[in-house]
């Protein structure tokens, strides 16, 4: 896409190399591994840095991922753009049950349902998605994620399907 306004707005970011982190995953469980990344001992994923994420929280069967919406998050009709709210609610959700799983196991997400109930805009404050598990079986889980305003209005809802799956892991 061409830009044809001015002043023109940038943005640099940085991250680290994702084969890195990916290689503990499937070493320890989970929780372990969240834990991790939270305390800085583990690099972020990729996707952190590039929508601005700015905090998380993690317990068995919880995360809580925050954001504060910027210029850089909007589509054309000059509100947050759903992809960014799909992001924060798949991430929340998955994390979720990602911290119900044993080492050697993971997921993978099979679907993602989204309602979008009010628009974000810079004005909403930070963004704050919580996810639940809501029912976890042997190879498939159902986890939900809330995603309220700074003024705990909710935003979005969402739930996802996540298939768990046997990682070949070096010993």
């Amino acid at each position: 896409m061409t830009q044809t306004q001015e002043p023109a707005r940038s943005r640099t970011f940085s991250w680290s190399d994702p084969v890195a982190g990916a290689a503990h995953v499937g070493r320890r469980s989970g929780l372990e591994l969240l834990r991790a990344m939270i305390a800085g001992e583990l690099a972020a994923p990729p996707i952190m840095h590039l929508i601005d994420m700015a905090r998380m929280e993690a317990d068995e069967g919880r995360v809580a991922v925050e954001l504060v919406p910027q210029e850089f998050h909007y589509n054309p009709l000059g509100t947050v753009h759903g992809g960014v709210i799909s992001t924060l609610l798949d991430t929340a959700a998955g994390c979720a049950v990602h911290t119900t799983l044993p080492a050697g196991i993971g997921y993978t997400s099979l679907d993602l349902n989204v309602k979008f109930l009010r628009p974000v805009t810079v004005a909403s404050g930070m963004l704050r998605c919580e996810g639940t598990v809501v029912q976890r079986g042997r190879r498939t889980a159902l986890a939900e994620a809330r995603l309220t305003d700074a003024q705990h209005r909710l935003i979005a809802h969402a739930t996802s399907t996540c298939l768990f799956l046997p990682l070949d892991t070096p010993t």
